[in-house]
């Protein structure tokens, strides 16, 4: 009996200890977060900015989708895309909402906190001086830095305000602003922006600058110059090895091969070339095909041979030089199996496909408004066509669409897109996302903007597309800064 009463209670003994062992400490209630954000934004963002109802989980929608109730969130951007661009405190338009004072940038209404009492000096210099380090979180890290190697971007040309936009192509969300060209007493209209097969350089070309810039995708930073004398840039194509540019030079009436490697210029064909613009290169280039925009003409450059001039259409004159009678061919893109190219034709409203080696015409394809620029897929074997002026566009507001055709077929694919445009002009292929760029330029007729900007109210944006479905990947219009252009994927 005694040796039962023992086991017994070493039985319980034991149960105790099993039972409290197991036990979980009990959670921690939600107290004051810090969002991770250094304690000093987080004292006004989580504080002051994420209460109840307005910026923060449950009230967001209602607050211009934007959320300050952590880092993470806040780089996921508002309803018109990023409100804070890490290094740039000119084009954050988050500063332009907590800002009373005139003197120290842009001031927009309705001022935030909503119906509260204004952050002070010192909150808004903190908030300012936090973006102009990078915006890092608690722990330094800065948004969109890690994988420089590796990060998949999209590089928007900003000709209003002479900027390079870079886009998170994971996020979709604007990473960078920077300036780029060099003269600030002029506007130099950065026309074309590419990026080398490996990724690792963009080049630009400015339609009033004399020069063409060489751009680092890890750092986002410009690495070289080379001045062009009196030229000045259009459309580039890179040589396969990434030293070499060949720009068209619309107003100089020729072309220039840059040698980034020896960090010397050649002009071709002065006065040979009438108003190039498009350019398309065989692949080890050592042809190339480039559109007189003005006329029905495309002219066959190879160093050291006589340019050729071959028609557009053999009904009509062989002319270049001349605008509004004929084709006026804008841009030109090659198939990835170099056996035909593709010509947007701006006055006529058509995409015209010619055979590479034969020249002939294979289809003639009728197209919205004033075709424009070209993007290829070799994902889903798909050509791109941006028609900036097409009327056709149901979407109340929206002027422009984008032409969707089989580059084997012919055929178009389903109906055009008409989306949230105005005027787009750019458009890239994001393969690894499976995304369309589509870059609206908003010039003409401006479309009022979320905000007002330091270059002005004509805010251009980029809308997004699935690649296989062709639908919006959301409704956001991410605003840019004044009349992006030209856009380039990182790696395709």
């Amino acid at each position: 009996m005694r040796l039962r009463i023992i086991f017994l209670l070493a039985c319980s003994c034991l149960f105790l200890y099993l039972f409290n062992s197991c036990k979980h400490k009990p959670f921690p209630g939600p107290g004051i977060a810090d969002g991770n954000f250094p304690d000093s934004i987080a004292n006004i963002f989580v504080a002051k900015c994420a209460t109840v109802g307005c910026h923060d989980g449950s009230g967001y929608i209602n607050a211009d989708h934007l959320r300050l109730d952590s880092w993470d969130n806040l780089f996921k951007g508002a309803s018109h895309g990023a409100v804070v661009i890490p290094f740039n405190t000119t084009y954050s338009s988050l500063l332009y909402f907590i800002n009373t004072d005139s003197s120290k940038g842009i001031v927009s209404h309705p001022t935030m906190p909503y119906n509260g009492t204004p952050l002070s000096a010192d909150e808004y210099n903190s908030i300012r001086n936090w973006i102009a380090n990078g915006a890092p979180d608690r722990n330094g890290n800065i948004p969109f830095a890690s994988n420089p190697d590796t990060r998949q971007k999209i590089y928007i040309t900003q000709q209003g305000c002479d900027q390079m936009a870079v886009i998170d192509g994971a996020s979709g969300i604007m990473m960078r602003l920077f300036p780029i060209g060099g003269d600030v007493n002029q506007t130099e209209s950065p026309h074309c922006v590419r990026v080398t097969d490996d990724g690792k350089f963009a080049y630009v070309a400015f339609a009033n600058g004399n020069y063409v810039q060489k751009i680092d995708t890890r750092t986002d930073t410009i690495v070289q110059t080379i001045s062009l004398g009196d030229g000045t840039g259009g459309i580039i194509s890179i040589s396969p090895d990434g030293q070499k540019n060949l720009v068209s030079d619309f107003l100089g009436n020729e072309l220039w091969n840059v040698d980034f490697s020896t960090g010397t210029p050649q002009r071709i064909g002065k006065n040979v070339f009438l108003n190039p613009h498009g350019v398309a290169t065989t692949p080890n280039w050592d042809t190339f095909y480039v559109t007189a925009q003005k006329g029905n003409v495309i002219y066959r450059y190879v160093a050291n041979k006589p340019v050729l001039k071959i028609p557009l259409d053999t009904t009509q004159p062989t002319v270049d030089g001349t605008a509004g009678l004929y084709s006026d061919p804008h841009e030109i893109i090659m198939t990835p199996d170099h056996s035909k190219f593709f010509v947007t034709c701006q006055n006529t409203n058509q995409l015209r496909v010619l055979d590479a080696h034969t020249y002939k015409v294979l289809a003639v394809l009728s197209v919205g408004g004033t075709p424009q620029e070209l993007a290829l897929s070799t994902t889903t074997e798909q050509v791109f066509v941006t028609c900036m002026e097409d009327a056709a566009n149901p979407t109340p507001g929206s002027k422009g669409s984008v032409y969707v055709f089989n580059y084997n077929t012919l055929q178009q694919v389903g109906a055009p897109l008409y989306g949230d445009f105005y005027e787009p002009h750019g458009i890239t292929i994001d393969e690894q996302m499976g995304r369309i760029y589509v870059v609206s330029a908003n010039i003409n007729i401006p479309v009022p903007p979320h905000h007002v900007t330091v270059c002005g109210s004509s805010l251009g944006w980029y809308t997004i597309y699935d690649l296989y479905t062709l639908k919006p990947v959301n409704n956001i219009r991410y605003e840019t800064s004044n009349a992006p252009y030209s856009a380039a994927a990182r790696f395709r």
